[in-house]
């Protein structure tokens, strides 16, 4: 049996290649989260501006319309 060591019990692990494919499906996710990220906040601004502009504005009574009689 050989002998165990601190260095030959964990031998690391050499780092796998990253393959085309690895390659092209990182490029992709960061791609598809960044324009998440950008859409997040667009809508965040968008909300606060409507919010915004619904609590400056005085609330105005809508009007009923009468109920239109079938024939």
């Amino acid at each position: 049996m050989a002998k165990l060591t601190k260095t030959t019990a964990f031998k690391a692990q050499a780092p796998k290649a990253e393959t085309p494919m690895d390659k092209t499906t990182r490029v992709v996710r960061k791609i598809v989260d960044d324009e998440a990220e950008l859409r997040h906040a667009k809508v965040e601004r968008l909300r606060n501006a409507r919010l915004e502009r619904e609590a400056n504005t005085p609330a105005e009574a809508s009007p009923t319309k009468p109920a239109k009689k079938r024939s």
